[in-house]
């Protein structure tokens, strides 16, 4: 899908702003790689160790590779303060998420509740192809039903257009209510971070809407009103910001742990 293209690019964006930003990828399993071009990025520290707390080389979910390997359960608490421990290393941190919303992370949670816990903007990524109207607004809708209220839909677009591409952004404007933006497809090779910093200029624009806080839709007053305060708050406390991303489900997310993707 390109999440973690995505969150490499907005990172060596802001790195180039002078922001100091980091990014995690808390639950990665299948293979090093993605965690690799995020620290390609932004250099070795921190240890891989530390981007992936929650390393299992079997490409399954979370929860079933521990199932699968006996291992500890994963508990939401410790997940949002290992987050929250790298977020004060920085001023902006994104955080890359695995697979869908609901895919479980441990026994009693998923990724929503996560995002759900911590105080961030959620942008949702998704590929621009058919079927992504119906998984878009249950992603969004799954999101809101956890308080999650400061949402942008990012649709990645494919090498083949099918003929839904030219239309889907316009319909899940209106059906979502959240802002929408397109990412460029880049090639096929377009994986390392020499793919990165060479779209650099290409996707400059894109990036730096998807970077501004006034690009995420606040849906539904009374959520609206603690989301916005606490945001408010964080900022005037200059607390560093974070950044999640959900894949497959889509997703990123952005406050004092600034942003999901």
């Amino acid at each position: 899908m390109g999440k973690t293209l995505l969150t490499a690019s907005l990172l060596f964006a802001l790195r180039r702003q002078g922001v100091r930003a980091l990014a995690m990828k808390p639950f990665c399993s299948g293979g090093w790689q993605d965690v690799d071009l995020l620290q390609s990025v932004q250099g070795p520290e921190p240890k891989r160790e530390l981007i992936a707390p929650y390393y299992f080389p079997e490409p399954l979910a979370p929860f079933v590779a521990t199932m699968h390997r006996k291992r500890r359960h994963i508990r939401l608490e410790g997940v949002k303060k290992g987050i929250e421990k790298m977020a004060r290393r920085c001023e902006r941190l994104l955080v890359e998420g695995a697979g869908g919303v609901l895919v479980p992370l441990g026994h009693d949670f998923a990724v929503a509740d996560l995002v759900g816990a911590l105080a961030c903007d959620v942008v949702v990524v998704a590929p621009n192809k058919l079927g992504v109207i119906n998984h878009t607004r249950l992603t969004v809708e799954a999101l809101r039903a956890r308080g999650v209220t400061r949402i942008l839909v990012v649709l990645m677009e494919q090498p083949r257009k099918d003929p839904s591409a030219r239309t889907n952004a316009k319909i899940l404007k209106k059906l979502v209510e959240c802002r929408v933006e397109m990412f460029p497809y880049l090639g096929p090779r377009a994986h390392g971070i020499g793919a990165v910093k060479q779209s650099f200029k290409k996707l400059k624009k894109v990036l730096a809407r998807i970077g501004d806080p006034d690009s995420f839709c606040a849906h539904s007053s009374g959520l609206e009103s603690g989301a916005t305060k606490r945001l408010s708050e964080r900022r005037n406390n200059r607390r560093p910001e974070a950044a999640l991303g959900w894949g497959a489900g889509m997703g990123k997310r952005r406050s004092r742990i600034g942003r999901c993707i």
